[in-house]
């Protein structure tokens, strides 16, 4: 069995103890995280050598955004995607040698706070971005997993409460009618729906604003794992390390984890 693993980590340079925890009670044979917020050049790549993860691809830039996989098993960096069309740092693909799995590894905008592009161009070009992604999309032709944060939580369940997120960004119907076009455009398996199907508690995120996340438990599932449908058939556990959020000076994403018999 193969497991690969996605987290959004806030500044991989603050919290490599975290990472370190984490490859290390659970060692997944790729972790692809996102919001590294560090350059290729500074990124920890001693301190992954020693936990076992000589295989990386890093798409990095100064203090924001930034993604990168890392690897137990052999990997070729297969494209980097500019869906925002600006040069972020937003997307990694790589192939694993062993299988020939493409995995790709994306951290969507968040939009900003108003659900409106007249008065908020990031909100457009959060749209705009899966607007590219669902061209994309359109031609992917061989087996793949995409994941990462996609800042959107689709369904009614994926959230504290649909009814006070209506109108909150990451949760706004144009949002989720069109990363539903982003699915349906490979035909894409929502991994963490398949294994934990809807309408059970599924959350990736609580906002550090509040004082005691547990207790105040608003959470959203806006980190994701979405499959080809010859990938998703493979697939056989899904975990959402919620630990995490407990940890010192965690990110306010937590890790999920997939097993695939490949």
């Amino acid at each position: 069995m193969i497991t690969i693993a996605t987290w959004n980590i806030n500044s991989v340079r603050l919290r490599m103890p975290l990472v370190e925890r984490f490859l290390t009670e659970h060692a997944p044979d790729v972790l692809c995280l996102q919001e590294i917020k560090t350059v290729e050049e500074l990124f920890p790549h001693e301190a992954f050598e020693a936990l076992g993860y000589t295989h990386r691809a890093v798409h990095g830039q100064k203090g924001y955004h930034g993604v990168a996989t890392v690897s137990r098993l052999p990997l070729d960096e297969v494209n980097r995607h500019d869906w925002q069309a600006n040069g972020e740092a937003r997307h990694v693909g790589v192939r694993l040698r062993s299988s020939g799995l493409v995995i790709e590894n994306v951290y969507i905008p968040a939009g900003g706070d108003e659900p409106d592009r007249a008065i908020n161009p990031k909100f457009g070009q959060k749209l705009d971005f899966l607007e590219r992604m669902i061209g994309w999309a359109e031609a992917v032709n061989e087996p793949t997993l995409i994941v990462g944060d996609f800042n959107i939580a689709p369904l009614e369940s994926d959230v504290w409460s649909h009814k006070a997120l209506l109108k909150v960004v990451s949760h706004t119907p144009i949002e989720v009618e069109t990363l539903e076009r982003f699915r349906a455009a490979h035909g894409w398996v929502d991994l963490g729906r398949q294994l934990v199907p809807a309408p059970q508690r599924y959350y990736s995120w609580w906002s550090y604003r509040a004082k005691d996340w547990k207790a105040n438990d608003r959470g959203r599932r806006l980190d994701h794992m979405w499959a080809s449908a010859s990938v998703a058939e493979k697939a056989v556990s899904h975990f959402v390390l919620e630990d995490a959020r407990d940890w010192e000076k965690c990110s306010d994403h937590v890790p999920l984890i997939t097993g695939f018999d490949l």
